[in-house]
């Protein structure tokens, strides 16, 4: 397995006679399988809101889901199950899949009641997935419908920052409309996982098989992006670092001296995480520069290696007197991918002020740039609320989680 890293500079020239120049760095980062049968032993911990809201159908088809998602595993892999309602329980212990049918009966046997503890599942799913995550793809698929009624929202965020530095991801499934989409997004965010937003219990299933397609393709695992910026070459303030696909993502990131480190997670070999670093570069005289280097840092599993290195890439530019300008397509794609989550976090700020007017424009505007790349979906989920508050409506929690996803992906 190895690592596959392109790079483009939104425009690789600047202009000699500039005292200093903006330039988008784009870095797509995937794995490359040498195999063709190369697969990874997973780790899956399912942590399923049972609370009262959930009972009936709800709970019915998430406990069939998570069933079938179970068939779907190997012998060589492991699972275990949380449930959580104002507390968390363990179902199935952390251990490899071998009893199916004793695993099914726990998972068939979970009835709905009381309040809703987010916290409480994700300590207890951490710490029973925490004993298999060496040398496998370790994965938390947190499921609830409701508020952290009965947790701390910061201790959610706490956990999921705890997960990643155990090498555990965390993707969280939000059932209905009245869960809370900043705690899921948040600890999906910061813990390099995905958000889905299940409207109807008919999707259940397949939300969560598009996660277990996601973790399947796997190739290698606890990635860290290390760039080196060259002298006179400085971070941009808004928006440093931005994880524009396969979500929208606004990247922590550690600046020393002139080393910056960024945790990325899992690399996948069927898509590649594309990152958007934005850079200012002081005056250069004409000739070609290093202005910085990138490296990724990364586990591979299969072999049992941690913290393995990819060579460095180096990144240049030419300064020209007669400069022109010579965009990059590829690098213009994710600035729109950018620029659609950027327009839709500034509407959801102008609505929050109560300037409906303002948020229904900037959302038109996300609604273009959906448009311009291809995303006819988000565009239509981005152009309806904008003319729901054009017309001096109120988004419903429906509307509201459905404009957030269109931001933040492809649908």
């Amino acid at each position: 397995m190895k690592i596959n890293l392109e790079h483009y500079l939104s425009d690789a020239y600047i202009d000699a006679s500039s005292r200093s120049s903006q330039r988008q760095l784009s870095l797509e980062i995937s794995a490359i399988a040498e195999t063709p049968d190369y697969s990874l032993p997973l780790n899956l911990c399912l942590v399923l809101d049972c609370s009262g809201s959930m009972e009936g159908t709800p709970l019915e088809t998430v406990k069939q889901a998570a069933i079938s998602i179970i068939d779907k595993l190997q012998p060589g892999d492991r699972i275990s199950v949380i449930a959580f309602n104002h507390e968390a329980k363990t179902i199935v212990p952390y251990q490899p899949v071998a009893d199916l049918v004793k695993i099914k009966h726990r998972i068939n046997a979970l009835k709905a009641d009381g309040g809703t503890a987010i916290d409480q599942g994700m300590k207890l799913g951490i710490r029973e997935i925490s004993l298999g995550k060496r040398n496998t793809v370790s994965h938390i698929c947190l499921l609830s419908d409701g508020e952290n009624e009965h947790g701390e929202d910061q201790r959610c965020l706490k956990l999921a920052k705890l997960a990643a530095e155990y090498k555990i991801t965390i993707n969280t499934l939000g059932f209905g409309e009245h869960w809370n989409q900043d705690v899921l997004e948040k600890i999906a965010d910061l813990a390099n996982g995905t958000l889905s937003y299940i409207e109807e219990p008919e999707q259940v299933l397949f939300e969560f098989e598009q996660v277990f397609a996601r973790l399947q393709t796997v190739g290698l695992t606890n990635a860290y992006l290390i760039v080196e910026l060259s002298p006179g070459v400085i971070l941009g303030k808004l928006k440093p670092i931005t994880q524009v696909a396969p979500e929208a993502i606004e990247i922590p990131f550690k600046l020393e001296g002139n080393y910056v480190k960024v945790r990325i997670g899992d690399l996948m070999t069927d898509s590649a995480r594309i990152f958007l670093i934005n850079l200012y570069i002081n005056q250069l005289s004409t000739g070609n520069y290093q202005i910085a280097t990138v490296q990724v840092s990364y586990d591979n599993p299969k072999i049992g290696e941690e913290n393995s290195l990819s060579p460095a890439f180096s990144i240049e530019i030419t300064s020209q007197e007669d400069y022109q300008p010579q965009l990059n397509p590829k690098v213009q794609q994710s600035i729109l991918l950018l620029a659609k989550y950027r327009q839709t976090q500034i509407a959801e700020a102008q609505l929050q002020q109560g300037d409906k007017l303002g948020a229904a424009n900037m959302l038109r505007s996300a609604a273009k740039t959906a448009l311009q790349l291809g995303d006819e979906a988000s565009a239509t989920v981005l152009q309806k609320s904008a003319t729901r508050l054009q017309e001096g409506a109120e988004l419903s929690a429906k509307e509201r989680k459905q404009t957030r996803l269109a931001s933040k992906t492809f649908l």
